[in-house]
């Protein structure tokens, strides 16, 4: 019988290896880290989004991905809807376009419709990144164009920079608006060097980021495009819940750890393409894409995720290993697929202890299927 939603997380707890990802939290260590790192720098909490922790903060990522300003938000669903709103109302029509495994068209009960009123088009096909020849083959104008760098839905796929040139060159000449879903843009920078963050945001009106994924926070995220957008993102802002009373413990815990996360990118990129060679040994595994353009990929398995599942959490419970949080149905009938992100765990663990784990794994889920 498959386990409850908490008693997976309890099983997931009980393991004292984890390959994807960075080490879990124990209940109150970052709280009272956020509480030690204030008290040692002087700040103060912000009231309703004002204060000099979050306004540095603003300065800081506006600084280092080249924009003019930038609003902290709760959450990167927030961000996107309130970029992709504005963006509409200053064109005058409602139609945005997005990859069809967009954040927003999978995950987000397609808030952009039934919040927003906006309209879709899904650009492009599902199994690679949205390129410059999809938006000239689009007989629509829509008002923005959002792409996700990497794309999460497709192992972290993204175009090529001559590629991604090309495409923001064909959206102004047509005055579409170009918005970065940048969740994971911390990682895909070092795909792109020696091109900096900079230079990346450059080809954007408008971008977001995320603190609670690849830099670990508690949450947040940041909007970021010209002043008075910016300015107008604050007022959707206060209109959709997000300016709570106190937002600075949310910034303090990506403040206090952004300069050290961002260091390690490179090596995190470096240990998923070794990684990725060496799981690609094991016969019936496939790494996707081969070679990892960053550090998120994924192993597609000859085996049903129901059994995948099942596998997992067996050797959970024998052996103490958590080798994935999440498996899905692939594409095709009868495989799965198990995203991989290789953070502070893997950086601790080598191939000689982790590629048996995911041989036994796969192993385990054919004999069951």
């Amino acid at each position: 019988m498959p386990l409850s939603p908490r008693e997976l997380e309890a099983l997931r707890h009980r393991c004292t290896l984890h390959v994807s990802g960075h080490a879990p939290e124990i209940p109150g260590a970052e709280l009272a880290r956020i509480a030690e790192w204030c008290r040692t720098h002087g700040w103060h909490a912000d009231r309703y989004g004002d204060g000099e922790l979050i306004e540095s903060f603003e300065a800081k990522i506006a600084a280092l991905l080249g924009k003019p300003a930038a609003a902290f938000m709760v959450s990167g669903t927030m961000a996107q809807l309130i970029a992709l709103r504005m963006w509409c109302e200053r064109a005058g029509h409602f139609c945005v376009a997005m990859h069809p495994t967009a954040h927003l068209e999978l995950h987000e009960e397609r808030a952009y419709a039934r919040l927003h009123r906006l309209d879709s088009i899904l650009l492009g096909p599902r199994d690679r990144p949205t390129l410059a020849r999809d938006l000239a083959a689009c007989h629509e104008r829509p008002a923005a164009l959002l792409i996700e760098l990497p794309a999460r839905e497709i192992g972290g796929r993204l175009p090529e920079w001559d590629e991604l040139e090309a495409l923001a060159a064909l959206a102004r000449e047509r005055g579409v608006k170009l918005h970065l879903d940048g969740a994971r843009l911390w990682e895909a920078h070092a795909f792109y060097a020696p091109q900096t963050l900079a230079d990346i945001c450059a080809l954007f009106d408008s971008v977001y980021v995320s603190f609670y994924k690849g830099i670990g926070a508690l949450a947040g995220a940041m909007l970021l495009g010209p002043q008075d957008f910016i300015a107008e993102s604050r007022i959707w802002r206060r209109r959709q819940g997000g300016t709570l009373v106190q937002l600075h413990p949310f910034v303090a815990s990506a403040a206090m750890r952004i300069d050290a996360q961002l260091a390690k990118m490179p090596a995190y990129r470096a240990r998923g393409l070794a990684l990725g060679q060496a799981l690609a040994a094991i016969e019936g595994l496939v790494i996707d894409p081969q070679p990892p353009q960053v550090n998120l990929f994924h192993l597609h398995l000859p085996a049903r995720a129901t059994a995948v599942a099942e596998a997992r959490d067996r050797l959970a419970a024998l052996e103490g290993v958590w080798l994935a949080q999440r498996i899905a149905e692939a594409q095709i009938p009868g495989w799965s697929t198990i995203e991989l992100y290789v953070g502070d765990n893997l950086l601790a663990l080598d191939d000689a202890t982790v590629v048996p784990l995911y041989a036994r794994l796969l192993a385990q889920a054919r004999a069951a299927a």
